[in-house]
């Protein structure tokens, strides 16, 4: 069942995702020009242009980010910590297998927050979850890239249970609950992208986990979410981020894979 999830879940967003159906709208304006429905493909060519720009000059993707990233306290007070967790996201496997170097993309903030906080609760457990990183190629696991990029910047990785078999955050709540065996009353500290917080808090509290959270890698700025300021490229990347975070709250709430 988890597999026709992670299979039917990827294949759902491929076609729903904003790129692409982006790219199917400019196909069916290229179709009715092609079968001379020249006013009807001035329509979809105009519409087009509109949510375009309007995509380049206001950060819409970050009005539907904020209230996911303000749901939990930002730099919390951490006290008696017994273990502590982070989800992967940064880690690139494949490119760090080519060039033979660690290759890290966004999120590197969540490495960087374990590693914080692994040295500041020396006693603390540590778990890294993360596995396949790429749909086609399973073979490459982001936890050997983050074993990596731990023991060149000096943490001792004997200290770390490294998952690496879980392709999503339900497999990662899941699959490392197994291997950590956390016991009921002990304090373990979750991290993850800021705006990823809510629906892994969700997940985690669905298998039966209890986690503090700890936010990182955050995309918004609250003080600023009216400005106008041109930038399509990078508007357009928080947006399809954005989407495909409610999106994945509501695949998860409507299959019962979060409290």
């Amino acid at each position: 069942m988890d597999s026709f999830f992670y299979w039917f879940s990827k294949l759902v967003w491929l076609l729903v995702s904003l790129d692409s159906l982006l790219l199917i709208c400019f196909g069916v304006g290229f179709f009715l020009l092609w079968f001379g429905r020249n006013i009807w493909a001035k329509r979809v060519f105009g519409v087009l242009l509109g949510l375009m720009l309007m995509v380049a000059l206001f950060p819409i993707g970050e009005w539907l980010l904020y209230p996911l990233e303000t749901k939990y306290p930002h730099n919390p007070q951490l006290e008696d910590v017994d273990g502590i967790i982070v989800l992967s996201g940064s880690e690139d496997p494949i490119y760090t297998k080519i060039w033979n170097q660690v290759v890290v993309g966004g999120a590197i903030e969540r490495n960087l927050a374990f590693m914080t906080l692994a040295r500041q609760h020396p006693e603390a457990r540590l778990v890294f979850t993360g596995g396949a990183g790429s749909v086609l190629q399973q073979n490459y696991k982001e936890a050997d890239v983050a074993k990596r990029l731990f023991e060149e910047q000096g943490l001792d990785v004997s200290r770390v249970v490294f998952e690496r078999e879980s392709r999503n955050t339900w497999e990662n709540a899941l699959l490392s609950k197994e291997l950590a065996r956390p016991e009921s009353g002990t304090n373990w500290v979750l991290i993850t992208t800021a705006w990823h917080m809510p629906r892994s808090m969700g997940i985690f509290c669905k298998v039966g986990w209890e986690v503090t959270p700890y936010p990182v890698d955050f995309y918004t700025q609250p003080d600023n979410l009216l400005r106008v300021n041109w930038g399509f490229a990078v508007n357009l990347n928080i947006l399809v981020a954005a989407v495909k975070e409610w999106v994945g709250l509501m695949a998860y709430r409507l299959t019962g894979k979060t409290c």
